[in-house]
């Protein structure tokens, strides 16, 4: 396994030699920790850490505090993963300064080697001012979890025409922008394939097929940790919920009795 750190450079090099790259999202030390171990190139701090650590109905609660936080904690367990932190609702869309502060933050403070963003056109020019001074940024197009009442609910985006040349122009404009990476979500696939072909930049999809540069899935759903919902696209490598439940009610029921702890 190479153990050399990703970096954004290197994410682009692995784009240009064809070489898969593969993210999950993390959300404290352990998870920081697996994943280095794992040889996973990316960790995510998702701002879907609200929905499945902190168990909120969407991403829109989660604030600057909880990502500086989580951050905080994959970054100290994540040595050669990149760690990559979601800008939380609000955190850059009411002011640039405000842009640019709370993303230096997440790398100063918290320890992130790059920050993303959702969504195109405005926020094209608020990229373009973080990498300026000197910080990694990964776009995100389609389905944009902090947009989700505006889309009407967690639905896939790009099956029109008009709505498909609004998705590709977003991610020229991301790229035109500077950013290094860019987060493809429920689009179809072959309109994934179109972008991942037309930019220069890795893309890396979640529910946009098999075509992009790499691929993300949150931890929880590919772990079977999250009991709530599971979306179509995600493959589950484990079903920890029930194990664990299996376990507790285990434990419980040797408390109860006597049978735990033995003399």
């Amino acid at each position: 396994m190479d153990v050399k750190p990703v970096t954004a450079p290197r994410l682009i090099e692995m784009k240009s030699k064809g070489e898969k790259i593969s993210v999950l999202t993390a959300y404290d030390y352990a998870w920081g920790r697996l994943i280095d171990e794992a040889g996973i190139d990316v960790a995510l701090v998702g701002d879907s850490l609200g929905m499945v650590v902190l168990g909120y109905d969407t991403t829109l609660q989660v604030t600057m505090a909880d990502m500086l936080r989580h951050t905080a904690a994959v970054a100290r367990g994540a040595k050669r993963a990149m760690v990559v932190a979601d800008m939380p609702f609000l955190s850059y869309q009411v002011d640039d300064d405000d842009a640019v502060m709370n993303a230096g933050r997440l790398v100063a403070e918290a320890g992130a080697q790059a920050v993303k963003l959702e969504g195109g056109g405005p926020v094209a020019e608020i990229i373009e001012r973080i990498v300026n001074v000197g910080i990694p940024v990964w776009g995100h197009v389609g389905m944009t979890p902090q947009s989700v009442h505006q889309l009407g609910g967690y639905k896939m985006q790009g099956k029109t025409e008009e709505n498909a040349e609004r998705i590709k122009k977003e991610a020229l404009e991301i790229e035109q922008a500077g950013a290094c990476a860019i987060v493809l979500e429920l689009i179809p696939a072959s309109l994934a394939k179109e972008i991942t072909e037309m930019l220069t930049i890795p893309t890396i999809g979640i529910g946009a097929g098999p075509y992009c540069d790499g691929q993300v899935l949150v931890t929880h759903d590919m772990l079977g940790m999250y009991d709530k919902f599971v979306p179509s696209f995600v493959k589950q490598y484990a079903n920890l919920w029930e194990a664990t439940l299996k376990a507790f009610k285990a434990y419980n029921r040797d408390v109860k009795s006597g049978r735990f702890p033995s003399k």
